[in-house]
């Protein structure tokens, strides 16, 4: 993911896919717990509850390669955040990534948001509205920040077809700019088009392109396959 700094910054917003995935094969995948129907896009489900789980492919938007396929299924749930266990084969144990209760991404084991990253939701949604946000990225093993600010905005309603089913989708466009801490002639910008449904509580499609100092390192996008609750 090319020089040390560029691929410490790509992580900032295409951490799961390089960082905490798991790689079965796309074709032992099971069938999707739920049926392939058209959510009510303004229909929320339920609060989040332990065993809630999400399973995407990867893909690298540059070279076309299907990266990985990769599991978030939610540990632990407090009043104000959300754990999410994702494997790691590279290191053999699972990682565990910190939401607050909007899908706003705080922490994991080598890096954290302060106070998130700005890249969940803000309610009630709605094709117009929007919302500004700001943050500190804190790399722990590197020792370096860097300063975001972003905004989102609902853009429209999509039915989106997926390997997990067809569903009315909320389109969030999302741009982020920032700078580093310590030498503003770093620069770090991302671009993200996410397709959130309420009846899921997560994105069934996003895709990610992040540049550093105007050159683009990352471009990946998710697709959802397979959901459910325990």
């Amino acid at each position: 993911m090319m020089p040390r700094t560029a691929v410490i910054l790509s992580i900032l917003l295409a951490w799961i896919a390089a960082a905490w995935a798991q790689s079965p094969p796309p074709g032992d995948r099971p069938a999707s717990s739920q049926p392939a129907a058209a959510p009510d896009s303004t229909e929320s489900m339920d609060p989040p509850m332990v065993g809630d789980h999400w399973t995407y492919d990867v893909r690298d938007e540059i070279t076309g390669e299907l990266k990985n396929a990769v599991t978030h299924t939610v540990s632990d749930v407090t009043p104000t955040e959300i754990a999410v266990r994702v494997q790691n084969p590279a290191f053999g144990a699972a990682g565990v990534l910190i939401y607050d209760r909007s899908w706003n991404l705080k922490s994991s084991p080598d890096w954290s948001f302060s106070p998130s990253d700005g890249t969940g939701i803000t309610t009630p949604l709605a094709v117009g509205s929007s919302w500004k946000f700001q943050n500190d990225f804190i790399r722990r093993r590197y020792g370096f920040t860097f300063k975001n600010v972003g905004t989102s905005k609902v853009v429209g309603t999509e039915r989106v077809t997926t390997d997990a089913g067809t569903f009315e989708a909320l389109k969030i466009e999302t741009s982020i700019n920032g700078r580093n801490a310590n030498d503003a002639t770093k620069r770090f910008e991302q671009t993200m088009t996410t397709w959130y449904v309420p009846s899921i509580d997560h994105w069934i499609k996003r895709t990610e392109k992040s540049a550093f100092n105007g050159r683009v390192q990352e471009n990946v996008s998710w697709e959802l396959v397979e959901y459910g609750r325990r």
